[in-house]
């Protein structure tokens, strides 16, 4: 039986509805990756899924006793006080009689009177069990309960807020761009816990890394209808294009049926004297049916202001040493940026990547060595928290600075011509830039920073907030841009898809530098600490880098039950992909999603559980063969 399901349901915004007609049917242990364009309507479902906002029309049905939590895209401005405070907050009013008891426990003096009320309150409404829910919520995603959640970065706040959504132990979690400011060590852990979590989940991701890990099931909002897709995002793209080629046939088939009609009832008297009146009242509907149909959002535009070729040499740096107080970000670091290299720059939150970028621009000096910047550098910069937006500005003054026209792609164009390559109408242009969501900023960001003259681009966290469709547009600009381009991202197929080589925050002022994207660093990474293992020789180290190290010695020996298991493991883990497989390849059958919905959700149930006994099947192997 279904967690939640939505029947006929709809809801406006004002204009055209937002969610017209939804149908949708969340069942136990799914994992639904909810997708759309920037503005279809995904944080508004996802509110109606919980509770927050109520239809205008149509049906939401919660099965009996079934909770519903909602991880929200930002950080809310009321959360404050300690760790303990906020993730308690998740348990209602309970949750805050909790968060007082913990503050009288801690203070000095203890005022007793007030630590027996409460305590008289917690035991009435049997909430110890609670209590003991937060300690063990808090010591599973690893957390200080007694830390000032203000002081937190940004991704610990998220695993926080994190935490304040499971405290109510919900059968369904809602997360909103749930990897938004997490370093890739962070992405990663989440990841694997989410594989873990024994509940249903529906997310909001523009990465397409965590949605391949995660997802059984694609539910896409598109002009206000929902379809749903297996949960294989090749497919999913491929099944889209070929959908998308099918409805512009079919409309201009339509369009020239409709342009024969209306010729046909234009004819005048001669044709009066004939006519068919069915045929009139067809026409109508056909007028009606095409006033309704709402055309696909299209996409960004993107072109880069052109600048003068730079300097073969971009940027020299040579023995390059700075540290915060008693902390080192960088030691020793030496490097030569040329003309047309594409470098990321990775490493968790904190460990200096914004430093060594203000370092490279000349914008901090090095506290030993020397950075020399080329000749005829003109730099374009994209900051992760959007401080070159003139809060008091609009759109156009943010972007035009007092022109009308920009120079982009060679050739002029009016601001608001600009403006609509970037999905703003002339009203979003002119509308205050704090009306808009955190897409549209990014999108602004992105107007602004092509507008600009450039021969060496810097982008710092430039995927937060953008749709797929603008990403993978970003992708192809940046891979034809002829200048130089320093990329800070944890978006690990961005990066994979856009570097040529990686620098990589290693610790303690460590920088390595590496060929290629993410990917390739985490084979090179893998490789060399295979080279560095004390197991192996260093002559055999020399010979064989790639090779990994043995066995140890020490690992336990299976048992006879447990031998068997690992044995039987291959076939059944091939078995469960062949149907996976099966699911997949039924899913992909055109008019598959117009068959009875309940065939249609029994078998995506089945899908998402054949998914659950893939990955409890590999981590038992991984379990088995480590001993």
């Amino acid at each position: 039986m279904p967690l939640i399901t939505l029947q006929g349901v709809d809801y406006s915004v004002g204009g055209p509805l937002l969610l017209q007609h939804v149908d949708l049917a969340i069942e136990p242990g799914e994992r639904i990756a909810l997708i759309g364009r920037n503005g279809a309507g995904k944080s508004t479902l996802m509110k109606l899924l919980s509770g927050e906002l109520r239809p205008d029309d149509g049906e939401i049905r919660v099965e009996g006793g079934r909770r519903v939590a909602r991880l929200e895209q930002e950080v809310p401005l009321d959360a404050a006080g300690s760790v303990f405070d906020v993730v308690a907050a998740g348990l209602g009013e309970l949750g805050a009689q909790l968060a007082h008891y913990h503050h009288l426990i801690h203070a000095e003096p203890i005022d007793m009177d007030a630590l027996a009320e409460v305590q008289a309150k917690i035991e009435a409404a049997n909430g110890w069990s609670l209590d003991q829910r937060v300690i063990e919520t808090l010591e599973r995603l690893g957390l200080d309960g007694d830390a000032d959640f203000g002081r937190l970065s940004g991704g610990m706040k998220r695993r926080v807020l994190l935490a304040r959504a499971l405290v109510s132990q919900p059968d369904l979690l809602l997360l909103d761009e749930p990897t938004n400011h997490l370093d890739i060590a962070a992405i990663d852990w989440l990841e694997g816990f989410l594989k873990q979590w024994s509940g249903a989940l529906l997310f909001v991701t523009h990465d397409r890394r965590f949605l391949r890990a995660l997802a059984t099931r694609i539910v896409e909002i598109d002009r206000g209808q929902l379809t749903s897709w297996p949960g294989d995002w090749d497919n999913y793209v491929r099944r889209k294009e070929e959908r998308l080629n099918a409805e512009a046939q079919e409309n201009a088939r339509f369009d020239k049926l409709l342009a024969q009609e209306e010729v046909w009832i234009r004819q005048g008297i001669k044709a009066r004297r004939t006519r068919d009146e069915g045929r009139v009242r067809r026409l109508k509907a056909m007028r009606v049916e095409r006033a309704e149909r709402r055309a696909q959002t299209g996409n960004v535009k993107m072109a880069t202001a052109q600048a003068g070729e730079s300097g073969k040499k971009v940027i020299e740096a040579k023995d390059v040493s700075f540290a915060h107080g008693d902390k080192v970000l960088v030691r020793d670091f030496s490097t030569t940026i040329l003309r047309g290299d594409r470098i990321g720059l990775v490493g968790p939150n904190g460990s200096g990547k914004t430093t060594l970028l203000k370092l490279l621009l000349g914008e901090l000096q090095p506290q030993a060595g020397e950075v020399k910047q080329g000749t005829q550098l003109q730099v374009a910069y994209f900051d992760q928290y959007r401080a070159t937006l003139r809060e008091d500005w609009n759109a156009i003054e943010n972007v035009a600075e007092g022109r009308e026209f920009v120079e982009v792609g060679g050739r002029q164009k009016h601001i608001i011509g600009y403006l609509q390559d970037f999905l703003f109408t002339p009203e979003r242009a002119r509308a205050p830039i704090t009306r808009l969501s955190g897409g549209e900023r990014n999108r602004l960001l992105l107007a602004r920073l092509f507008a600009q003259p450039s021969n060496l681009l810097v982008m710092d966290e430039p995927t937060n907030d953008l749709d797929v469709e603008t990403l993978e547009l970003l992708e192809e600009l940046l891979a034809d841009y002829p200048g130089t381009l320093l990329l800070v991202s944890h978006d690990r197929d961005f990066l994979d898809n856009v570097v040529t080589s990686t620098i990589v925050m290693e610790g303690e002022g460590r920088i390595g530098e590496y060929v290629g994207g993410y990917s390739d660093w985490l084979r090179q990474r893998d490789a060399a600490a295979v080279v560095a293992a004390p197991s192996k020789p260093q002559a055999a180290q020399a010979a064989t880098p790639a090779t990994p190290a043995p066995p140890s010695a020490s690992k336990p020996k299976l048992s006879f039950k447990a031998q068997r298991e690992l044995e039987e493991l291959p076939g059944r883990i091939e078995a469960l992909e062949a149907q996976i497989a099966g699911f997949t390849a039924k899913m992909a059958e055109p008019g598959y999603f117009q068959r009875d919905a309940a065939a249609v959700t029994a078998d995506n149930a089945a899908l998402a559980a054949a998914q659950r006994q893939l990955d409890d099947a590999y981590a038992r192997w991984e379990a088995l063969e480590g001993g």
